[in-house]
């Protein structure tokens, strides 16, 4: 037998790869049932190997060997021919997966791992996966993943028991993973590529109503008044939101070290805030108060940590923690994000600028929309701020910051304590001498 490097064409199997292993002149296979399809040899190891599709001469690697065994490979080399036909610069990729489920447990991990995402973002994801997407479609073949067959298995039935922003998110979840995947060519193809959510749902989905409108506000803030000596946190971290627009997020983290009373600013670092980048708020005059006299009721209950909210264990408070103080101060009456959508509408009725509104919000610009902000409305930004918190005063904010609601209230108790000593005095003569006597004995 010559020595020669050659190429063999045999039926391809894994049995004959392992064979022809032992040859160390046969560099490389070709099927005899395709002759599309080429096996070479690794060069550092022949019990390993890559697949080759070769078509006009132009070769495409379109996988590994023992990942991809020659059933898989010639299992998927027809949707491979079909791809280059219709397009000779289309990749040969193909993996061992075989099912949605594959795809959506490698998206898990790699999403888990993700640092780019927060908490939230990842906990949201893979409750759309483990309840969701892996029940419902992990052994649908990726060959069989089709418009019918998706509004069948997931579309139609969760669209019966979720509202349609929910399974929208789930289906976000979805195409993000098969996104992903297809753009780090672990598949040749995209079988998501051309599906859309509105092919399955026509009805459009409006955003929900919001909860608290600027009615709302005197009430609101008697609430808070109310709270804030005896639970402060509860007063608080509502109150920072709809004085500021922030999310609950981005308030539940706040450290005192970013808030400078000197400066009058809120620095919101760019690892807490939703669209990743960081984020300044002027304090106005109400608001460096309001802080004031929070942090004198903290250092006053012993505590000196770094967190406007502190939770457990030395950590800010909790997300479910922060939850649970929503839900005790609204009586579930209203949500956190409620009071984002009363501060904006009301800036909008007191002439707000628009991009001052949301760059108040934080919300992600376009870059020209991000220069505008910087070289233009920094100042307005503490205008819109300072209008705001003038209409909250009138409203009852005043009464908080200035601890005048305090005050008040222990007014009344000792006009009430003494009208009812007057009261006593009247019906019990003895008793009131009995007691201006004892005081005139006093030493």
């Amino acid at each position: 037998m010559s020595n020669l490097l050659k190429t063999l064409t045999v039926v391809m199997t894994d049995a004959e790869i392992r064979r022809h292993a032992q040859l160390e002149h046969v560099r490389a296979l070709r099927d005899a049932r395709h002759p599309q399809l080429h096996f070479r040899y690794s060069t550092v190891d022949r019990r390993r190997g890559s697949w080759h599709v070769v078509i006009g001469g132009k070769w495409g690697k379109a996988g590994s060997y023992p990942g991809i065994n020659a059933k898989l490979m010639q299992a998927t080399l027809p949707e491979i021919l079909a791809r280059r036909a219709a397009d000779p610069d289309a990749t040969s990729t193909t993996t061992s997966w075989r099912t949605v489920g594959d795809v959506l447990s490698w998206y898990t991990d790699r999403m888990s791992r993700d640092r780019g995402l927060s908490a939230k973002r990842k906990a949201s994801a893979q409750s759309a996966l483990r309840c969701h997407l892996v029940p419902r479609l992990q052994d649908l073949e990726l060959a069989s993943l089709d418009r019918p067959t998706l509004d069948r298995l997931l579309m139609w039935p969760m669209q019966e028991e979720y509202e349609l922003s929910f399974v929208r998110s789930v289906w976000g979840v979805l195409a993000v993973a098969f996104r992903q995947a297809t753009r780090l060519k672990l598949l040749g193809t995209n079988p998501m590529a051309d599906l859309k959510f509105t092919d399955f749902v026509r009805t459009r989905i409006r955003p929900k109503a919001a909860r608290l409108r600027g009615d709302d506000l005197p009430a609101l803030l008697q609430t808070f008044a109310e709270q804030f000596d005896a639970v402060p946190v509860q007063a608080m971290l509502p109150l920072m939101m709809l004085c500021h627009g922030t999310r609950l997020g981005e308030t539940r983290l706040a450290r005192w070290k970013n808030i400078n009373l000197k400066t009058r600013q809120w620095f919101i670092p760019a690892a807490e805030t939703k669209t990743k980048a960081e984020h300044t708020l002027p304090l106005t005059e109400q608001a460096c108060a309001l802080l004031q006299r929070y942090r004198t009721i903290q250092t006053g209950a012993g505590y000196t940590g770094p967190f406007l909210f502190p939770g457990s264990n030395g950590s800010a408070l909790s997300p479910s923690k922060a939850c649970t103080v929503f839900t005790s101060v609204s009586k579930g009456e209203w949500s956190s994000h409620d009071l984002r959508k009363v501060a904006r509408t009301a800036w909008a009725d007191l002439g707000v600028d628009y991009m001052v509104g949301e760059m108040l919000l934080n919300h992600a610009m376009k870059d020209l929309d991000a220069t505008y902000i910087h070289t233009t409305a920094e100042g307005m930004k503490r205008k819109a701020l300072e209008d705001w918190h003038q209409h909250l005063d009138q409203h009852g904010f005043a009464l908080i910051h200035t601890g005048t609601y305090a005050r008040q209230e222990t007014t009344a108790m000792t006009a009430q304590a003494n009208e009812s000593v007057a009261y006593s005095a009247n019906q019990h003569p003895s008793q009131g001498r009995i007691q201006i006597e004892s005081e005139e004995d006093r030493p």
